[in-house]
């Protein structure tokens, strides 16, 4: 069962874009690409920062606009959601018990390695 709060996030996106008239813009393809340009401008925040300085924000107008990229991709990605009608519960839980086989605690932890190379 999708999480309430996320089902009504789905619903305020998707009554927002068709007030606006923008769900004839909205196809999987341009969904996929404006979400990958939001990805892209959450990592410009980082880019060229030490790895040290990435867990510091440094300031809360530098934490807002982080924040603010991060809310960019989540539209996105629920607004793809709904266009694929995809059951993100089912998703999910396919997913996760594929990255649970895949990445065994006993096996991986502490390591960044990737699941083909242990």
């Amino acid at each position: 069962m999708l999480n309430s709060a996320l089902k009504e996030y789905q619903e305020r996106v998707a009554n927002f874009a068709k007030e606006r008239d923008w769900d004839q813009f909205h196809s999987i393809k341009n969904l996929s690409m404006a979400l990958g340009v939001e990805c892209s401008e959450l990592m410009e925040h980082f880019q060229w920062a030490k790895e040290g300085d990435s867990f510091d924000l440094l300031s809360e107008e530098k934490k807002e606009r982080v924040a603010d990229e991060m809310i960019d991709i989540f539209i996105y990605w629920l607004r793809l959601t709904t266009k694929m009608n995809l059951d993100i519960d089912k998703a999910f839980e396919r997913k996760f018990t594929e990255n649970q086989k895949k990445y065994p605690a006993d096996r991986v932890k502490g390591s960044s390695k990737k699941y083909d190379e242990y």
